[in-house]
């Protein structure tokens, strides 16, 4: 039996790594065959996941032997840290190995929101000419309102600051002169929905942050701001933000994250014909470099975890 399983994506040559020092199984859509998964763990002694796999308490009982659980990107919200704490099961995410693929994402969509001309591809080929349609905005000179400041917002302070933008940053956890030394302009949250051009969230999902983007929230922002959202599911409420972009009361926004997923038929009917939106599917901290180093620093953490250099 395996000694480590992995129940989503690695890169290849992480997993060749494990593979070298231990037994190991790697499916990537394990995830998907929740009684193969728990059969699996049965003798298992690390667990490896993305943010598909749901690391319960239930879960942790099929895994008697686990002693570590390495996390391929940096939200916690699908592994029950209560639990694992319990069982002595340390979690490890893999720390800032994916802040520049986010980051760029998020610039990416903002820019592309802001100057919709970029959309209009399909138009141009079926022979229209959409001039008038596609004058967008420049981001150079905009506001830039960050909600939460840790180590991936403060990389994307750093690229839209580049691109002449002015930061605002709201983060309760932060005092404010930590916020300004890094950058930004601390701000209240609700200053910063008002004030800001763009907005862009980067905070976990807790209690105090579930729906934290609300009616109230769309509405106080203004009627051309765009809104980037790579962070978690659930800070967001989806329905608010369909009707917000329905109604023309905000110029458009980008989701890379749901309160669901995958989006099943009736999670996906809130977006159908929503104008001025960019969906994507988990994918922003996932590029073919932030692969490999998030890959790689899991598998030299449970290597040295398991002892098996």
């Amino acid at each position: 039996m395996a000694e480590i399983v992995i129940s989503e994506f690695m890169d290849d040559a992480a997993v060749a790594q494990l593979a070298a020092r231990a037994d190991t199984l790697y499916a990537r859509d394990l995830v998907d065959r929740p009684d193969d998964l728990r059969a699996a763990l049965a003798d298992a002694r690390a667990l490896i996941v993305r943010n598909r796999t749901k690391v319960d308490a239930a879960l942790l009982d099929a895994a008697p032997k686990v002693t570590c659980v390495g996390r391929l990107g940096v939200g916690l919200d699908n592994i029950d840290l209560d639990a694992c704490r319990k069982r002595g099961v340390t979690v490890y995410p893999a720390t800032g190995a994916n802040d520049d693929a986010v980051a760029e994402y998020v610039v990416v969509t903002a820019m592309i929101l802001l100057r919709p001309a970029f959309l209009g591809s399909t138009a141009v080929a079926a022979g229209d000419w959409p001039r008038d349609r596609a004058i967008g905005r420049e981001i150079a000179g905009k506001r830039a309102g960050l909600i939460g400041f840790g180590r991936t917002a403060r990389k994307t302070a750093v690229r839209l600051a580049a691109l002449g933008m002015e930061i605002l940053a709201h983060d309760p956890v932060l005092k404010d002169t930590e916020i300004a030394a890094a950058g930004a302009k601390p701000i209240s949250l609700m200053d910063l929905l008002a004030s800001s051009d763009l907005v862009t969230l980067h905070i976990p999902l807790t209690e105090a942050t579930r729906n934290l983007i609300d009616t109230k929230a769309l509405a106080a922002m203004k009627q051309s701001a765009v809104l980037v959202n790579a962070a978690r599911g659930g800070v967001l409420d989806e329905a608010a933000l369909a009707s917000a972009l329905k109604a023309g009361s905000l110029a458009g926004a980008a989701l890379d994250v749901f309160s669901r997923e995958p989006l099943d038929a009736a999670a996906a009917s809130v977006f159908r014909d929503v104008p001025n939106l960019i969906l994507t599917p988990h994918i922003a901290g996932v590029t073919t470099e932030s692969n490999v180093r998030v890959s790689d620093l899991i598998a030299t953490i449970i290597i040295r975890e398991l002892g098996i250099e």
